[in-house]
């Protein structure tokens, strides 16, 4: 009989999912101690240990895939090929080409930006360039640690559609560039824009996306309020859903739900659980909104200060990765 009971217990622990590691994940590299979307930021963050570097992702006048937040080159961060900031209006990364684009520099802050006065403790290296994601992937870090992970953020703004290549050509050649590399294993695809993510999913189904969300005063993708459907959201309507945010992504095919991290309340996290859609949270600075987060059952917190995220799981017996 106890053998009997014994086989039996075997049987469900292997039917039992298995529990995902908590996932430290360093926005823009870790922009709160190195230059955003840098080489640099991402060789740092490795040597300190993430699980995962998140990353924001633009197509050049020829095709290319590199790693930039903004649409326009950002005059708070940007140095011309004669070494004097750029003003207002900068070109569009979609005008330029990938080598017209590597002349400038992003490796510090103009002084006196409200950038320096927000993130103090970013280190300035000058003569950054902004990278391509084949630079990325072909780090000898990145090389050498098959475990570390990306999740690359499509910067698409369905409202300004002027600004971009189409989202079928995004997702053309951004997947063109995973697979030069042999990363599809390694890659989540995010966005606020979920047509790009329907794409993806039709493309290379077995690539999860991962659907970012807001519901705040400076961004609302979700609009629950609004009479029509948000831009958004790809024609899926709160009201089909109840509601819920978490039900809008499972009904998307979401397999992961990325929100602001003041957004999700209690139950929307139960929701997610009972959906079986790990929730991770952006963008979290602070220790004392980590430790809460992490108390709330969030599956991973997106961070600019991935060292600040490492000392408070560390604090509370959390794993962390390993450096790289």
């Amino acid at each position: 009989m106890r053998l009997l009971a014994a086989a039996a217990l075997a049987l469900v622990a292997l039917a039992a999912p298995v529990a995902a590691a908590f996932e430290l994940q360093s926005h823009r590299g870790g922009r709160g101690l190195w230059p955003e979307n840098s080489l640099t930021a991402f060789a740092g963050s490795l040597a300190l240990g993430v699980s995962v570097l998140e990353l924001d992702t633009r197509l050049t006048a020829d095709g290319v895939v590199v790693i930039h937040h903004d649409a326009r080159l950002n005059p708070e961060l940007t140095r011309g090929p004669d070494g004097t900031w750029i003003v207002a209006p900068t070109p569009l990364i979609r005008d330029l080409s990938a080598a017209a684009l590597a002349a400038y520099d992003v490796g510090r802050a103009e002084p006196a930006s409200r950038h320096v006065r927000r993130y103090p403790d970013q280190r300035a290296v000058d003569g950054e360039r902004i990278p391509t994601l084949a630079q990325l992937f072909a780090m000898p870090a990145v090389q050498a640690n098959p475990g570390i992970r990306f999740n690359i953020e499509t910067k698409i703004d369905p409202r300004r559609p002027e600004e971009t290549a189409s989202p079928e050509r995004i997702v053309e050649r951004l997947l063109a560039t995973i697979d030069a590399a042999g990363m599809a294993g390694r890659v989540t695809i995010q966005s606020f824009d979920w047509r790009t993510l329907r794409l993806v999913r039709a493309r290379r189904p077995a690539i999860p996306t991962v659907h970012l969300s807001a519901q705040q005063q400076f961004l609302d993708t979700i609009q629950a309020g609004s009479s029509t459907v948000s831009p958004w959201t790809d024609g899926i309507a709160p009201a089909d859903h109840d509601g819920s945010v978490p039900r809008m992504v499972k009904a998307a095919g979401g397999a992961v739900w990325s929100p602001f991290w003041r957004d999700p309340t209690d139950a929307d996290l139960a929701e997610a659980r009972r959906l079986g859609l790990p929730v991770v949270v952006w963008t979290v600075n602070a220790a004392e909104d980590m430790a809460r987060l992490i108390d709330r059952g969030v599956d991973g917190i997106i961070t600019d200060r991935p060292d600040i995220l490492r000392r408070v799981m560390e604090q509370r017996g959390m794993a962390v990765p390993a450096p790289r």
